[in-house]
């Protein structure tokens, strides 16, 4: 009999953008087994044993005793149980207003006589079961007595969802606690979802004692919120067999648990209808964003490119000493200019580091942004744009308030737009001795460079080759950087000036920005140049000069 019910009774979470009032669930309960029929059973094998007849070596099979019941339950419906029907009848028992609606409910009931449930019923979000079963579920002390978090759990879902007013006498220097203990832990970590919930309860007693408090079981458990989730324990049983609940006072009883959903199906109609209402209304809300956006976008002269850098410093790793901190500013090469109120320099928090693998790592999550123009100038296309280039260096700082650098580098700034992540390496210059280091160690002072664009090209280089013959560095570690690059021109919008056959080297970079790099496109182009000269070159000088001829001609 193991294939024939469902043993897998976890929660099903569902979504639904349709009203929860509108959630049915067809319950059938059945009764496959009793202490009676395994009785009856064992009598007729005594008789059979007295007649001295054969044995039959029969399989006992689950006997049906008819005490089968379905019901349609909706979302938050009232069915009464014996229990309640035989408590609320009384008048002077009700004391609640709740209950006095009960008493009344339960009244007309009995008079019309049309009570529609025997054994099925259910426990409403405003019924006490609701609260004490939530209760009992949270406790975790031997004793059975609920929790701190218990008891204001069970208050979560009628308290209002109101914004509370900030404390003015918490501190506001201790933002993150490492180490938080369980009090806190208590006071502070409350789910305040507001749900509502619902039992679907049976009384599985005997025929002739129903009304019994031991007797009720939970079938189903429902709980619904305000975003359309739903969750169900257990699930639907459609495919799968009827869930198996053991009753009686041996826990010989088996009843057979079906639970279907018999919500009513939408109409073609109806859902073609709430479909275009749905596009109606994100179409109103889309020109609603659209109003408050605009269409007045601010753009770029022509013949100028807007290069707009939302950086992070996210971290910093492998350096000798802890306590660092990265200084940075911005090169603009020639044909590059920035906002006038605009910072092209600055300097990170001091941050601690923490033992990550086998490096040790500073977390700085430092976020910049820049804003730069590109204007080009020189016209001919044997010249290179340069792009910016941001110069940083790490430096330490111990408890006597020193300061030691860590190691210089540099970063390009991407030449195409959207999200990059780029990890660049540093060194420092080294001076040999012991009197170099012990001076590093005890004071502080370390070689430093004059000018940190030496960590690439000098700026004020102007030679064709740059030595760098003596120079004795040291490597150190690494800094990581987030980028998010956005380009804007008026090139990239305009599509007939992209369609011209003579363009600027700023049309090219935005026509060639999307494909790949800006470098790429301009060197391949004076690649492809180079080698059409040489070839001219190298070829005879009597096949130029009939080449020439014949081109005269043709004209």
């Amino acid at each position: 009999m193991a294939d024939v019910w469902c043993a897998d009774t976890g929660e099903a979470v569902y979504r639904s953008r349709d009203a929860v009032k509108n959630l049915k669930i067809r319950v059938r309960i059945q009764r496959v087994s009793s202490t009676a029929a395994l009785a009856q059973h064992l009598q007729q094998r005594a008789l059979t044993l007295q007649d001295g007849s054969a044995i039959e070596l029969d399989t006992f099979v689950s006997h049906t005793v008819g005490d089968d019941e379905e019901l349609l339950v909706g979302w938050q419906e009232k069915f009464f149980s014996q229990y309640e029907v035989d408590l609320y009848q009384n008048e002077s028992v009700c004391q609640t207003p709740l209950e006095k609606q009960y008493h009344s409910e339960i009244v007309a009931m009995e008079k019309a006589k049309r009570r529609r449930n025997q054994r099925i019923f259910t426990y409403t979000d405003f019924d006490r079961f609701t609260n004490w079963e939530e209760a009992q579920s949270l406790m975790t002390s031997g004793q059975g007595r609920p929790t701190f978090l218990a008891e204001r759990m069970a208050n979560v879902r009628h308290r209002r969802q109101e914004r509370r007013p900030v404390d003015s006498n918490i501190t506001k220097g201790r933002l993150v606690v490492w180490e938080p203990s369980k009090e806190f832990m208590k006071n502070s970590h409350i789910v305040n979802t507001a749900m509502q919930t619902m039992h679907i309860m049976a009384d599985l007693g005997p025929a002739g004692k129903l009304g019994l408090k031991e007797h009720e079981y939970v079938l189903c458990t429902i709980r619904a919120d305000g975003n359309g989730v739903i969750t169900l324990k257990p699930d639907f049983s459609a495919g799968r067999g009827p869930y198996r609940v053991f009753a009686g006072p041996d826990k010989r009883e088996v009843w057979h648990i079906h639970l279907e959903n018999g919500s009513a199906p939408i109409h073609a109609e109806d859902k073609e209808r709430e479909q275009r209402m749905f596009r109606d209304l994100y179409n109103r809300h889309k020109d609603y964003l659209n109003s408050l956006v605009g269409q007045d976008f601010e753009m770029p002269p022509p013949g100028i490119l807007r290069l707009i850098v939302n950086g992070e410093i996210v971290s910093a790793q492998g350096y000798e000493y802890d306590n660092l901190y990265v200084h940075f500013f911005l090169e603009l090469p020639n044909s590059w200019t920035s906002v006038s109120l605009q910072s092209l320099s600055g300097v990170t928090q001091t941050c601690r580091t923490r033992a990550l693998g086998k490096d040790n790592v500073a977390f700085f999550s430092y976020p910049f942004s820049l804003e730069t123009f590109f204007r080009k100038e020189d016209e001919s296309e044997d010249c290179l744009p340069h792009w910016p280039v941001l110069y940083f260096k790490v430096l330490s700082l111990d408890f006597w308030q020193r300061h030691r650098t860590e190691g210089y580098g540099y970063l390009v700034l991407p030449s195409t737009p959207g999200y990059h992540s780029v990890t660049c390496p540093t060194w420092r210059p080294l001076q040999t001795g012991t009197v170099a280091e012990l001076r590093r160690f005890f004071i502080g002072g370390a070689p430093e460079l004059e000018d940190i664009s030496d960590v690439r090209i000098p700026s004020t280089f102007k030679g064709d080759r740059l030595s760098r013959f003596g120079f004795r560095t040291q490597a150190t570690g690494s800094v990581t950087f987030i980028l998010s690059c956005l380009q804007h021109a008026r090139a990239f919008v305009d599509a007939r000036t992209l369609k011209k056959r003579q363009q600027t080297v700023l049309d090219q970079l935005g026509g060639h920005s999307e494909q790949g790099s800006v470098y790429n496109v301009l060197e391949a182009f004076q690649r492809a140049r180079k080698r059409m000269q040489e070839a001219r070159e190298s070829l005879p000088q009597d096949l130029l000069n009939a080449t020439a001829s014949f081109n005269s001609e043709t004209s």
